[in-house]
């Protein structure tokens, strides 16, 4: 149990007040209800006193005292707001003003400046002091940069940006040029953002009191108080974080986007979320339902095509049985979208075939996490991370993929004292942050883990006590590593053996550490015993349960979380609820009034397989885009193109939906409600900001008509009528009730309506009752290298895109920063072949091949090359293996053997073979 906190007792303008120990005069006036003046204070950055309109006058402490800066001293009195105070205040806003352009009808952010602000409270007029004639460099560091625009004639030299981007960001990209009123925010020698270690993340604008700071991206101006704000959850990843998308609602415009101050993300976003939302107003979006006639997508209207859908999978089902139909739900949609999605596949078509792209990215965490712990979830909290003492990442670009996590990370490493381990074949950015980096063979990892074990075992650092009393099968587990010295384990690996012991040992010594992994750990055909390996390593040593430690997976979708949780997946319903179970059977049976199959349903690559083969003729597919995310996508273009009837339900004419026969229009997600589950476990409503374009519409109310042409009604009174519905039949989410998620969420289990969530996982008890030891052996990947094809390829994300690019490549401020597709390649290979940064290579694998410009960089080691998956111009699911884990049945797209020429001069994505 923590100990209480010391309190101090002290009085503030008359008033006794009493604070925690540590606590400044400035916050505790905050909370007392005094507010005082500040500028250059911000509540997520270290005080610096630098504007001077927080000064309060101390009893028996000589002069004025910036009231940020200092600590709440026991017995102090304080007094805020004296006229020798009022008055040094205002004569220190007058200079300030003095040096900014007073712009406010033409500034974005007339109404919301805290400037202005300021001056209305303390009562200054601009005119008080002539203004300064300032030598302002134009054009600035910002000029050609596609994404900020810093306006040094609005600046008040705070520093607050500077300041955001090295506490905050971690990225230390800014500071300030100058001296005196002079001075102004730039970059290191004024290079352009774009040449440095910027992340375009926008803390800089958002953190900015005055609109120096401002957005030049692909969304028009706008003032701030002629618009209407939503707060809504980011439609990218699985961090969940809160968006405050400003819109202008007489012409149906997005604005701005600012990060929130609410969990999880405190103010944080990254390029994707601040600049990558221009998609919503493109006008290639989907408007109206497309069906095929003549060879040709043709616009028609709802009531032709729900009718055609309809009558189509009915004559399927009717000629050749339910299992003939196949349905891909979306971990880009709500958990109402998922929740009825598997209900019309089950409910209505009769079958068990349904699955969503967890199964290419976390399925491997579902089966391995349920089998060691009994829950396939992340098991604690997002902000846990950055006081973590040890964090262990493995498999996960964090930095790139999960931006705001990363930087909790680098934040914890350089502020709060975590000691990073970081494993990646790459050197990562994170690597840089890392205590030591373990750069290991793409599809080594059990190797690794089992070697951190066996040192750990050797040198008695295990966790007996809770080994004992929470765990079975360990006596086995032991056995099976106990012969995995640290030196076999490098010889797998590549990673010195001092090095494994080394990590082993800051890990296991460590009063609470905290696993993160993703997708690099996942998807292999031994992902499920790779999750498993890091179950057994938590597990022996004390790390689950309790605060800053456990084993937390990182979901690559912004609801990839929530669709697993609805039962998009072909074994199980909502709540991971076993389909094979009779009595769950009963339940849903009786709540859906249909008779439910028992037999567990294809996986997505087996759908693509039975397609190929004849046995599913008709595939449902929302908001998936399986051309490019699916393993050997050569394979998956000969199953759709199979079919006799294929129907997609997206928001752009993706490259699977131009095969369809009939293409339905989607709302996107600041178009519509709902809810979403992050990686964290928290579900989070999303808001309308805007009206769809055209004919378009809500997931949930297409599945809901097409159910009704087929006979089974479905009749919502609006989609928080499901979400009371998934709370009658999902035990973890049934607390989980519409008038409980306006504030920050609730994280599941959340098994009634008064109980409030929970933050961190087992720690009672393991959800299975005991913890389970699995003796993990390790397995290479299936396809190595060979003279024929001698480097092995690993695929993964960049920071400016997403999944398959549908969303990202159409914002103009992430196709300025990476409009193209790259693969990386050692130096030393690249001289070996003779390559030269840019040119065209010729990669190909046993199932294609692609050309793609080469990058030449020292962050893969020879023999490795990396390339990214969001570019259809050079798809990296051309090249990459459909082996399947026997157990998650996800794909191995992290190791396969690629052979690398220079290419022909062609044009850049030339089609696999």
């Amino acid at each position: 149990m923590e100990p209480f906190p010391n309190l101090v007792n002290l009085m503030i303008d008359g008033r006794p007040v009493a604070v925690t120990e540590g606590t400044t005069i400035l916050e505790t006036a905050l909370a007392a209800g005094i507010d005082i003046p500040r500028l250059c204070h911000h509540p997520r950055l270290r005080p610096m006193g630098g504007c001077r309109l927080c000064i309060v006058d101390v009893e028996g402490i000589r002069g004025l005292q910036t009231s940020c800066c200092l600590e709440a001293a026991e017995g102090m009195e304080v007094r805020t707001s004296t006229p020798e105070i009022r008055r040094l205040r205002k004569t220190t806003l007058e200079l300030i003003i003095a040096e900014h352009r007073m712009a406010c009808a033409t500034c974005d952010t007339d109404g919301s400046c805290e400037l202005q602000d300021a001056a209305y409270r303390l009562g200054v007029n601009e005119s008080a002091h002539p203004p300064m004639q300032l030598e302002i460099r134009t054009p600035n560091y910002t000029s050609r940069d596609k994404a900020i625009a810093y306006d040094p004639s609005k600046c008040i030299r705070c520093g607050r940006c500077i300041r955001a981007c090295d506490e905050i960001q971690g990225a230390r990209v800014l500071t300030m040029a100058g001296r005196g009123a002079g001075s102004l925010v730039t970059t290191p020698f004024h290079d352009d953002p774009e040449t440095t270690a910027c992340e375009t993340c926008g803390q800089c604008i958002d953190i900015c009191p005055t609109g120096a700071m401002a957005a030049r991206a692909g969304l028009r101006r706008g003032r701030k108080k002629d618009l209407q704000a939503v707060t809504t959850t980011c439609v990218y990843c699985g961090v969940g974080c809160q968006l405050i998308l400003q819109a202008d609602r007489k012409t149906n415009e997005l604005v701005r986007v600012e990060a929130s101050p609410e969990v999880p993300n405190h103010g944080s976003a990254c390029v994707k979320g601040k600049f990558g939302l221009d998609f919503l107003g493109r006008s290639d979006r989907l408007s109206t339902p497309l069906i095929r006639k003549g060879g040709e997508l043709q616009p028609a209207g709802w009531e032709e095509a729900i009718a055609l859908v309809a009558r189509r999978f009915s004559e399927i089902r009717s000629e050749s049985g339910p299992d003939s139909l196949a349905v891909l739900s979306s971990a880009k949609t709500t958990n109402e979208d998922n929740y009825l999605m598997q209900k019309f596949a089950r409910a209505v078509l009769g079958t068990n075939n349904v699955d969503h792209c967890a199964r290419l990215c976390h399925a491997s965490t579902v089966a391995g996490l349920a089998r060691a712990f009994g829950s396939g979830a992340m098991t604690n909290s997002i902000h846990e991370l950055r006081d973590a003492p040890v964090v262990f990442v493995i498999g996960s670009n964090t930095t790139e993929c999960h931006p705001v996590i990363g930087s909790l990370l680098r934040q914890g490493a350089r502020e709060s004292g975590t000691r990073l381990i970081v494993a990646d074949p790459r050197r990562i950015s994170l690597a840089g942050d890392a205590e030591i980096h373990l750069q290991h063979r793409p599809g080594t990892d059990v190797a690794l883990i089992n070697g951190m074990i066996h040192v750990i075992l050797e040198e008695a650092l295990e966790d007996r006590r809770f080994i004992t009393g929470r765990c079975d099968g360990f006596d086995r587990f032991r056995d099976s590593v106990s012969g995995f010295t640290p030196e076999i384990a490098a010889g797998i690996t590549g990673v010195p053996a001092d090095d494994i012991r080394r990590a082993a040992r800051i890990y296991a010594g460590a009063q609470a550490a905290s696993i993160v992994y993703s997708m690099g750990i996942t998807q292999h055909a031994c992902g499920t015993d790779n999750v498993l390996s890091l179950a057994n390593l938590a597990m022996v040593t004390g790390n689950v349960g309790k605060l800053h430690s456990g084993v937390n997976p990182l979901r690559g979708q912004n609801n990839v979380q929530g669709a697993c949780d609805m039962g998009a997946l072909p074994d199980v319903f909502p709540g991971y609820q076993k389909a094979a179970d009779p009595e769950v059977r009963r339940r849903f049976s009786e709540a859906w009034q249909a008779e439910l199959s028992d037999e567990t349903g294809l996986t997505v690559v087996e759908m693509m397989l039975a397609a190929e083969a004849g046995n599913v003729r008709g595939m449902y597919i929302m908001g998936e885009n399986p051309m490019l995310s699916d393993p050997d996508v050569n394979h998956v273009a000969s199953g759709l193109e199979n079919l006799d009837f294929l129907v997609v339900q997206d928001i752009f004419l993706s490259e699977t939906a131009e095969l369809a026969d009939v293409v339905l229009p989607a709302a996107a997600f600041a178009e519509r409600e709902g809810t979403f589950t992050n990686t964290e476990r928290r579900v989070q409503k999303i808001r309308r900001a805007l009206d769809p374009p055209g004919e378009a519409r809500p997931d949930w109310r297409i599945i809901a008509a097409i159910s009704g042409a087929m006979g089974r009604t479905m009749d919502y009174r609006d989609v928080w009528s499901v979400t009371d519905e998934i709370a009658g039949l999902t035990p973890i989410y049934s607390g989980i009730i519409p008038s409980r998620l306006d504030g920050t969420g609730l994280q599941w289990p959340c098994p009634d309506r008064e109980h409030p969530g929970t933050p961190i996982l087992h720690g009672n008890g393991f959800a299975r009752g005991q913890g389970l030891f699995h003796p993990v052996e390790f397995l290479p990947p299936r396809e190595l290298p060979d003279s024929d094809f001698p480097f092995i390829l690993t695929t993964g994300r960049m920071l400016q895109h997403w999944h398959t690019g549908t969303l990202t490549r159409r914002s103009r401020v992430l196709h300025h920063l990476e409009p193209d597709a790259f693969i990386e390649i050692h130096p030393h290979d690249a001289r070996d072949a003779g390559v030269a940064e840019g040119d065209l290579l010729d990669v190909r694998s046993r199932r294609g091949r692609i050309t793609v410009p080469a990058r030449i960089t020292d962050r893969v080691f020879s023999g490795c090359v990396f390339l990214t998956f969001h570019f259809r111009e050079s798809p990296a699911n051309a090249l990459t293996i459909a082996a399947l884990d026997p157990v998650a049945r996800i794909p191995e797209f992290k190791a396969c053997a690629v052979s690398i020429r220079p290419a022909r001069p062609v044009r850049p994505g030339t089609s696999s073979e």
